[in-house]
């Protein structure tokens, strides 16, 4: 049986919307539903009753748009009266530690049944954590030395301690965090793993790769090759036996500056002699004084083929971001434009590359993405998707179009054909105004407003002095759908014997 993958958007805004309600995704695939981060109002969004039949909560990482309800949802799968099961947590390792440290304050403390004592509860007895993607064969341990003693130190797999010529720690004297540092056996130079290494490098990665097989033969994987945030972080890859869906998380996707990351050798600045560097297990100091290169040439391959003949959903960001994909740079990836949907999107945002929006459906049917709109599936075919105001346009390109798009340092923008716009004009297209999937030409009367009513009608609704009255509006999505149609089979020059 066929599937596809549904994707419901549950929230698609970075923690500085003014409307929006940050991260989050129900990914459905016949009978098995996966909520992709919770940093959107999920209760309010998807409401407890269908929380209860989620296989599987997955988190990319840390920041609070992506993860801020995991400790409510925790504590919520404890306690409610009819779920008899743990969170069901799906993640990479670095991204749970950091998950662990992160909720302790909200999750290792209670009252006990009878209110009359405080009592210690363990973070397992809330959560149960499937690691996805490799463990690693290193890791920061702390060590009893004896006399009340204790120290940092590297350890393998086995928990035998690692020499300090293999593996090394670097404390952070700004923040007192304690990094690892890693020699890596072919470049023979000092880099660090986490950043280093795809996760389909054994060298520092475990053979078994974790993947998550579901009933509907379908597997979810954790991917790192491609993501750059700056805290341990994941992309999600799911697979079907037609569809391959990537979620890249926050990340900042950019082939030259992909290319410096892996081909820069950086010169490490000592302050202490080679000798002593090379003997030290611990060291204080900026870690990148001592890292010689950021990524491995493995790791920029696999990035560089990670999104082929994949539908994507990627971040997306205005204004010289610093972790995110810039808009002005997507010429520099390699997305392809008709396969990938951008979100974390700011609240005004031009695009001719699809955008998402919250509350929406979309289908994945082998290569193609399309938006569910009631019992009927529409492709996305837009010229143009525009965000301002909370509220969702889009536009066909039209010689005669009320609108311009403009131009500027790569960002687009939109203007009436009188109105004043920074910029070069690129095409004139008519606008729509996107209400629940059906689009209606956008309204230029201040006093004029489409309303979406109880019966699912939409009401065109004008203001006058003597009060305000309504009509029924008819959508016009399949109608420009069969224009985009007619176009593309509108025949050449060359092909009409012309």
């Amino acid at each position: 049986m066929t599937y596809g993958i549904t994707v419901h958007i549950l929230g698609d805004s970075g923690p500085f919307s003014r409307m929006g309600k940050s991260i989050g995704y129900l990914v459905t695939i016949g009978k098995s539903n996966y909520i992709i981060d919770c940093g959107d109002p999920l209760f309010q969004q998807v409401g407890g009753f269908l929380l209860r039949d989620i296989n599987g909560f997955i988190i990319t990482h840390c920041h609070d748009d992506h993860k801020r309800w995991f400790t409510d949802l925790a504590i919520f799968y404890k306690y409610a009266t009819d779920i008899y099961h743990k969170l069901p947590l799906l993640t990479s390792e670095s991204v749970h530690n950091d998950l662990q440290k992160s909720a302790l304050s909200a999750l290792d403390r209670s009252l006990s049944d009878d209110s009359l004592k405080v009592i210690d509860i363990h973070y397992n007895d809330y959560i149960d954590c499937r690691v996805v993607g490799p463990r690693a064969k290193y890791k920061i341990a702390v060590r009893d030395e004896g006399d009340g003693k204790s120290s940092l130190c590297i350890v393998d797999s086995s928990g035998r301690r690692v020499e300090p010529g293999v593996a090394k720690i670097v404390v952070s004297s700004r923040t007192g965090r304690p990094r690892m540092l890693f020699r890596d056996p072919d470049y023979d130079e000092w880099v660090e793993p986490e950043s280093f290494y795809p996760f389909s490098s054994n060298i520092y990665y475990e053979e078994e790769k974790n993947s998550c097989f579901g009933p509907e033969g379908f597997v979810i994987e954790a991917i790192n090759a491609p993501v750059w945030h700056g805290i341990p972080n994941i992309g999600i890859k799911i697979r079907t036996a037609n569809e391959t869906l990537i979620f890249s998380s926050d990340t900042v996707h950019d082939l030259e500056l992909w290319k410096k990351l892996y081909t820069k050798k950086r010169v490490q600045q000592l302050k202490i002699s080679k000798e002593e560097f090379e003997a030290a297990p611990v060291i204080y100091g900026d870690i990148n004084d001592f890292i010689e290169r950021t990524w491995s040439e493995e790791r920029y391959t696999e990035a560089v083929n990670t999104f082929k003949d994949a539908v994507v959903i990627h971040d997306v960001a205005i204004r010289d971001p610093v972790v995110h994909t810039s808009y002005c740079r997507l010429n520099k990836t390699t997305l392809n434009k008709d396969r990938t949907m951008l979100t974390h999107s700011p609240d005004r945002i031009t695009s001719e590359w699809m955008l998402s929006k919250i509350s929406k459906k979309y289908k994945v049917t082998g290569r193609d993405l399309s938006e569910i709109v009631g019992n009927e599936v529409f492709p996305m075919n837009a010229d143009i998707y525009h965000k301002e105001d909370g509220r969702f346009f889009v536009g066909y390109k039209a010689e005669k179009g009320k609108y311009t798009v403009y131009s500027f340092n790569g960002n687009l923008s939109l203007s009436a054909d009188d109105g004043a716009q920074t910029g070069r004009p690129l095409y004139n297209i008519d606008l729509y105004e996107d209400i629940s999937g059906r689009y209606f030409p956008k309204l230029e009367d201040k006093k004029a407003v489409y309303r979406k009513r109880k019966d699912g009608k939409v009401e065109l609704v004008e203001t006058t002095e003597e009060g305000s009255r309504g009509k029924i509006v008819a959508d016009c999505r399949k109608e420009l759908l069969k224009r985009v149609k007619r176009k593309e089979k509108k025949p050449t020059a060359a092909g009409s014997g012309l």
